[in-house]
C-alpha cells in the first residue's frame, strides 16, 4: 500500500534544530533506501513563501504566504510503499521532523476509485 507522509513544521521549534537534523535525515533517508520501502522526502521552502490561488465566481484570486495561519506549517513530503499502515506509522515516527511537529499518513488511492 502506498501512504504519503506530510511533514508539518512548527517553525519555533524547528528554529531550535541544529545541524545535526539534516544528519537526521540522511540517516533516515538511507534507512528508507535500504529497507526499499520509499524514498526521499521533498522539503518546501518555507510556508511565507507560497502562493493561494482560488477562483471564486470565475475570478481568479491570488495571495501571497501561508494558507492558514497556524503554529505548524506543511514543509514537506514523502511517498512509502509498505504493507501496512501500522508499517507507514512505524516510519513516521522515525522521521527526524516528527520531534518538531507532526507528521500526518494518508493513503494514496488506488488508480481508477
Amino acid at each position: 500500500m502506498k501512504f504519503m507522509l506530510l511533514i508539518h513544521h512548527d517553525d519555533v521549534e524547528l528554529a531550535k534544530a541544529g545541524p545535526e537534523l539534516w544528519g537526521d535525515y540522511a540517516a533516515f533517508n538511507a534507512a528508507l533506501a535500504k529497507a526499499g520501502v520509499g524514498t526521499p522526502g521533498e522539503r518546501l521552502n518555507p510556508a511565507k513563501t507560497a502562493t493561494r490561488v482560488s477562483v471564486k465566481d470565475g475570478r481568479k484570486k491570488v495571495l501571497d504566504g501561508p494558507y492558514v495561519d497556524t503554529k505548524e506549517q506543511f514543509a514537506g513530503y514523502m511517498i512509502l510503499d509498505v504493507p501496512t499502515l501500522e508499517d507507514a506509522v512505524e516510519w513516521a515516527a522515525r522521521c527526524p521532523s516528527a520531534k518538531y511537529g507532526t507528521i500526518e499518513v494518508r493513503q494514496i488511492s488506488p488508480k481508477g476509485s
